[in-house]
């Protein structure tokens, strides 16, 4: 189980980072709305630009967190917890627009592993 744990952590910080870092300005089938980038992703659910600075940072950090909770087991809950609300979050802002299942489908399995790596039964 330590294994899988290490790597739905990587899975989950690579992806994020990868969203909020390299593919910022680009367009994604998985954006909200008719969004073409982030900036236009949170326009599209009617939030200001703070607001966007604030969960992209959040998300970053808490990303990185998780890297370094693979060899300091103690933070990830707090890591994986953070990144469980946030996703939370995301989820609520694709259903406030109506988005597809599809679009919303990203949040949702990041939730899930975030909510695994909480419940892990091998932690010690």
């Amino acid at each position: 189980m330590l294994y899988l744990n290490i790597l739905i952590k990587i899975i989950i910080a690579l992806s994020i980072l990868n969203v909020w870092l390299l593919r910022y300005k680009q367009s994604s089938p998985y954006r909200g709305g008719s969004a073409e980038t982030m900036k236009e992703e949170f326009t599209a659910y009617g939030l200001p630009e703070w607001v966007l600075k604030v969960v992209g940072t959040l998300k970053v950090l808490l990303s990185l967190v998780l890297l370094i909770s693979i060899f300091y087991r103690s933070i990830e809950d707090f890591a994986a917890g953070g990144i469980a609300i946030l996703m939370l979050g995301a989820i609520g802002m694709h259903l406030k627009i109506g988005d597809s299942l599809k679009k919303t489908m990203p949040a949702f399995i990041f939730l899930v592993l975030s909510l695994v790596i909480i419940s892990d039964l091998n932690k010690s």
